[in-house]
């Protein structure tokens, strides 16, 4: 179906009141022209990595039985290249229960794509596709973004190829609900324009490194929109290569990244400046049984420390199910331990 497009115009208004461009004052230019220039190397650096990805659906026998339902659905996302032998990272609900999946390259080229793996606790999936001359995207790290720093999102809104937004990095540790009820922990919250059809594209810097992976909007809210930060998407690609799914443990907690301060670090000896604030725990839980409490601060799982929720995860996907392991803890300024046993995630029940 075609788009109906409206154009903008100000010729409703008198000659008069029109401002020239002229009246730009020169100190302005500069930074218009560094801004262009920033959001523009990014576009190209990162754009021949991003793909379109095309999918399939069945919709069950009872339905293509009837010849008033068509026999599939289809629909479709972004994702972007990030190996040179055909790893593509995607959102596990572009998909998530395909039939068929057809990636299309930025040079045109449509190539049939598999699934590897996805994961819809962290709404995260990689497929795979066999093609030559293939340009991976850089991995940026997102423990180093600011908020107000400046990002620019890419993808494939409404199935218009390669669109590129630009904002700001507007929030820093936000949790979103993935589609399995799990909350997906350090999100990164946007005002770079995100669309249908963007789910899955990159969220980079101004160097075109990919911090991001764009996943949600806030309807009918304006410039509210997140993506998945890449050091998760790393753990989680990594392990969907390696095994094909997550088995991953579960304790009962959502929390966020937070700064220790010095004088806990040096009190404590603690490995690492920062730490896992718990916000809130589930009860009945693992966590909930060990005595955690809204406000304690995770530093530690185990003989490993945890600087924030990507080692938490990392921690309970590699540590065995029904363990009891201790967990180092600060409690306003005491360093206590307790017990926890993990067990296997209620969603993968």
């Amino acid at each position: 179906m075609g788009q109906s497009l409206r154009l903008v115009t100000n010729n409703g208004f008198p000659a008069a009141t029109r401002r020239p461009a002229a009246t730009t004052s020169q100190s302005e230019e500069p930074l218009w022209d560094a801004y262009s220039q920033a959001v523009t190397l990014a576009a190209e650096t990162v754009n021949p990595s991003v793909v379109k990805i095309d999918v399939q659906h069945g919709l069950g026998r009872r339905r293509s039985a009837d010849s008033r339902f068509p026999e599939e659905a289809r629909g479709s996302g972004s994702g972007f290249i990030f190996t040179p032998d055909g790893f593509i990272l995607t959102n596990s609900h572009v998909v998530h229960g395909a039939t068929r999946i057809e990636v299309i390259l930025s040079d045109g080229r449509r190539v049939r794509a598999n699934l590897v793996g996805d994961d819809p606790d962290t709404d995260l999936a990689v497929v795979r596709i066999d093609a030559p001359s293939l340009v991976a995207a850089t991995l940026g790290d997102a423990r180093a973004i600011r908020v107000g720093q400046l990002v620019i999102a890419v993808g494939n809104p409404y199935g218009f190829h390669c669109t590129v937004t630009a904002g700001v990095i507007s929030a820093l540790g936000r949790s979103l609900r993935s589609t399995s009820g799990r909350l997906i922990d350090n999100v990164i919250q946007t005002d770079a324009a995100l669309n249908p059809g963007n789910s899955g594209g990159p969220l980079v810097t101004s160097r075109g490194e990919v911090i991001g992976v764009n996943t949600a909007i806030i309807l009918p809210a304006q410039g509210i929109c997140f993506a998945i930060g890449i050091n998760t998407a790393k753990f989680v690609a990594g392990r969907l290569i390696k095994e094909g799914k997550i088995r991953r443990g579960y304790i009962g907690v959502s929390g966020q990244d937070v700064p220790l301060p010095r004088r806990l670090v040096r009190l404590h000896n603690l490995p690492a400046e920062m730490g896992l604030m718990v916000v809130a725990v589930e009860r009945p839980s693992p966590a909930g049984r060990a005595g955690l409490r809204e406000g304690d601060v995770i530093v530690g799982y185990g003989d490993q420390p945890v600087a924030g929720i990507d080692d938490l995860h990392r921690l309970l996907a590699e540590e065995k199910l029904g363990v009891r392991s201790p967990m180092v803890i600060l409690r306003g300024s005491e360093k206590s331990i307790v017990e926890i046993v993990p067990e296997e995630s209620p969603t993968k029940n």
